[in-house]
């Protein structure tokens, strides 16, 4: 098994001597289109020994296995040529695939067409080029040994992703995704969605939940394959995410490169409904231009993140279950907030809000919830859980970070839940404006104790301003 870890290293310091390539985010493009075009070839090879007749979307001469899997291989400017070429008689790889059809099999020819219209190759040195397709050779995704090696590079990549600064937005800590799932519990014959699915991570979880505690047979594994969506507007997270979709067996990944935001808001119909909605929206992100206005106007508002909540409440199912990751900025805050939140306790049961520490999401240092309700019937009341650092811990890190184990006591409490030191409910009309950021009455000092405290301090102070006065007083008396 090639060591992961080192060979993404290995091809991130060849980059870096590749004048084309400018920082991280290209970096990332590169290395992701690359990837896709190895894994789906490794996987058509697959296909090709299972199925009879199967023939790769890809044409002949582009499949990985043909240009790229010998090492002595084309390279140099012979290699840049049969990239990037815009010859009509002697077309590149990237325009071949950008105008891609395939009659026979029309829906995974329209994902590779989709992969390379959102992708561009950087790279100005075909030598550079040759020494990091060599580097993706040593890796086999069809080793039956080595299943579990996309998870080693899955990581790997998510980690490049989160160091790159503004990247971070696509990382959700694998060990929150498995939360979620777990207690959103899809099963099979369900629908389940993620509209800011970034590089699979919902999806590849709720796949294999499903395979874990409901496929058994041949056809339930066929009803999987039709059961999971995910939609993303950012290239390079979009060609990460279906590679990884790819690599969970899911043959045609019904994976769209689109802005969720832009879905025509009253088109959305019971046709388009789910069974269960996964995610972690970009907060702060910008929203394109106009987009509010595709929204109900007592809704419409800037911050992509409560957008979000109003279209994951249109495109659930009555009793449909969501669990999605929201900033403090989005449980709490005035005007239009207030009216999204309302319409989120009035259209839904909010029952379970866990609450999680600033660096849960680092490097980003946000105070985030985990939000998990559904619809159908009204708020009447709701549980929240302050999940804890591990004792002796200040905080996660890049070399500690949150791990699924820290939540068994959290799973062990969902379905027997009382109140105590991490645990508190609240009635709805409790809630002063529909506000959410409810603290842990535990935690809060009373007001005889306030009082108390207040009382302390100034007979301090007094006694301070006493001692300042009879040093005063002997200063003068000494001079």
């Amino acid at each position: 098994m090639a060591n992961v870890g080192a060979v993404i290293s290995s091809i991130r310091n060849i980059m870096r001597q590749d004048r084309g390539i400018s920082g991280d985010a290209q970096r990332l493009e590169q290395l992701g289109w690359m990837l896709f075009l190895k894994i789906l070839d490794d996987k058509d090879q697959e296909l090709e020994l299972i199925k009879d007749n199967y023939i790769s979307v890809v044409p002949y001469r582009f499949r990985w296995r043909n240009w790229a899997a010998d090492e002595e291989g084309i390279t140099g400017d012979e290699l840049l040529k049969f990239i990037d070429s815009t010859e009509s008689d002697n077309k590149g790889l990237f325009l071949s695939l950008r105008e891609l059809k395939d009659p026979a099999n029309p829906k995974r020819a329209a994902i590779v067409k989709e992969v390379f219209d959102g992708s561009n190759n950087y790279m100005k040195s075909g030598y550079e080029m040759r020494k990091v397709i060599n580097k993706l050779n040593e890796i086999d995704f069809n080793n039956s040994e080595d299943k579990h090696i996309f998870g080693n590079i899955y990581e790997s990549i998510l980690q490049e992703l989160r160091d790159a600064g503004n990247k971070g937005e696509y990382y959700t800590p694998r060990a929150v995704t498995q939360l979620m799932t777990k207690m959103t519990d899809p099963k099979l014959h369900e629908k389940v969605l993620d509209p800011a699915a970034g590089t699979g991570g919902f999806l590849t979880a709720a796949i294999d939940h499903v395979r874990q505690d409901y496929v058994q047979t041949v056809e339930d594994e066929h009803i999987l394959q039709k059961s999971i969506t995910g939609w993303e507007l950012k290239p390079v997270a979009y060609v990460l995410g279906l590679t990884n979709l790819i690599l969970h067996e899911m043959d045609v990944p019904d994976y769209h490169y689109i802005d969720s935001l832009k879905k025509e808001y009253n088109s959305i119909g019971r046709k388009d409904e789910v069974d269960v909605i996964l995610a972690n929206p970009p907060f702060g992100a910008s929203i394109a231009d106009g987009v509010e206005t595709n929204f109900p106007a007592t809704l419409r508002c800037k911050e992509s993140a409560d957008l979000f909540v109003v279209l994951m409440l249109q495109l659930l199912k009555d009793n449909g279950r969501c669990a999605i990751v929201l900033p403090d900025g989005s449980i709490t805050g005035e005007g239009v907030k207030v009216r999204i939140r309302e319409r989120l306790l009035t259209k839904a049961n909010l029952h379970t809000i866990v609450r999680l520490p600033q660096s849960t999401f680092f490097p980003a240092t946000v105070s985030t919830n985990l939000l998990f309700f559904q619809k159908g019937t009204p708020t009447k009341e709701i549980w929240y859980y302050e999940h804890k650092l591990p004792e002796g811990q200040k905080s996660y890190s890049k070399t500690k970070p949150i791990q699924f184990e820290e939540f068994a006591p959290l799973i062990e409490w969902w379905g027997n839940r009382i109140e105590n030191d991490q645990a508190y409910k609240v009635k709805v009309e409790d809630l002063k404006d529909w506000d959410l950021d409810i603290k842990n009455p535990r935690n809060q000092v009373s007001d005889k104790e306030l009082d108390s405290s207040l009382s302390i301090l100034k007979k301090i102070s007094v006694q301070e301003d006493r001692i300042k006065a009879l040093i005063s007083e002997l200063e003068t008396a000494l001079s």
